[in-house]
């Protein structure tokens, strides 16, 4: 079955995406939303960086795109700082009867016990209205902390916690509102950013700890337990997103933990650098810039260490391209599934059937 498929932005992860559906066999790039007048006409080939042209221009005509009736729409645009707009746009999507797929809002990874009963209950009847469903996910929240512990887990004899860490320098990563408005990089120390307000952390991570939860049938104590700790910059930095100070913050190592009368359980945890030589006591990866760590306690003890980077060596990079790959390699799972929002847990395994290259 060949899917027709409509990406939704073109930015840091859209690109690859629209390069991912390129590659499978068994999708059709059918329409490109941009938000940026400047690339409205555009080839999406162009937009994605491939050399050569796709056929298809870019718009930010939403109304034609839906027009379309794709079976699918690969939705990567940001939603960090318009979490309900982006709720809107999702819901609208369903409603027209087209299946989705998601980096955002993260929050929708596992939305129970994260975001009211009432907007999970009307997705649920948008999908069923439109015969459609809804998948977020991507790397972090979503694969590295929802199916791969999860699978850990069935080595296990007896599990004491599950905790799920990224560990990454930022320095190359090209978000600046994320960066510095989100997790207040470059920002005196002494101000609290929007990430490390209360309850944002939940807000935003608690949909791994309580998806891991469910997958192993555990009652979490109520609220979640949050823990943040900022550093400052030993001097002046330039990063990719913005420029850092000295004396303002510069890395961050923050937990998101789930306990279970008292006891940590399931812990999801962040270890956020500009530099890779700042904060050496903290978790640093065994090789390389970034990785996702699995650390399971209990009988056996279990580690895993998952590195990526891309062609160019960038780890940065590499983190989009998963992100988006993860959707685009999941639209026939969802495209298939049960109307309305549906979870890693409701799914089933996703892999890369048809990507192997045909030649060195």
């Amino acid at each position: 079955m060949r899917y027709r498929v409509v990406e939704w932005s073109t930015g840091t992860v859209g690109r690859h995406a629209i390069a991912g559906i390129d590659a499978r066999d068994d999708l059709e790039l059918v329409g490109v939303w941009v938000s940026n007048p400047e690339k409205v006409g555009k080839d999406a080939g162009e937009l994605a960086g491939l050399g050569r042209e796709l056929g298809v221009k870019a718009t930010d005509d939403k109304a034609a795109l839906l027009a379309l009736k794709p079976d699918c729409i690969v939705h990567t645009a940001m939603t960090d700082d318009r979490i309900f707009d982006a709720i809107e746009d999702l819901i609208s999507f369903l409603e027209a009867g087209i299946n989705v797929v998601s980096s955002g809002p993260v929050l929708l990874q596992y939305p129970i016990g994260v975001v009211p009963d009432e907007l999970v209950d009307r997705i649920h009847r948008a999908g069923e209205q439109g015969d459609a469903s809804l998948h977020v996910n991507g790397i972090d929240p979503g694969f590295a902390n929802d199916v791969l512990p999860l699978a850990m887990t069935s080595l296990s004899q007896r599990i004491d916690e599950v905790r799920c860490s990224e560990i990454a320098d930022y320095s190359t990563y090209y978000q600046p509102v994320v960066m510095t408005e989100i997790f207040g990089f470059g920002k005196p120390v002494e101000e609290t950013p929007m990430l490390f307000q209360p309850g944002v952390l939940s807000l935003a991570w608690g949909s791994v700890v309580r998806q891991i939860a469910a997958g192993l049938d555990l009652t979490l104590d109520e609220p979640l337990v949050e823990k943040f700790e900022r550093i400052p910059a030993e001097q002046d930095m330039d990063i990719l997103s913005c420029h850092i100070a000295k004396g303002t913050a510069a890395a961050v190592r923050f937990e998101v933990v789930g306990t279970v009368d008292g006891v940590p359980r399931v812990v999801l945890e962040h270890v956020t650098r500009t530099h890779p030589e700042q904060k050496p006591d903290w978790p640093k990866p065994t090789r390389g810039d970034g990785c996702y760590r699995i650390d399971i306690t209990g009988e056996p003890m279990m580690t895993v260490e998952f590195n990526h980077r891309g062609e160019s060596g960038d780890h940065n990079v590499s983190g989009m391209i998963v992100t988006a790959m993860r959707l685009v390699n999941s639209v026939h799972a969802v495209v298939g599934a049960k109307p309305g929002l549906v979870t890693a847990l409701d799914l089933p395994l996703v892999t890369g059937r048809g990507l192997c290259a045909s030649h060195p």
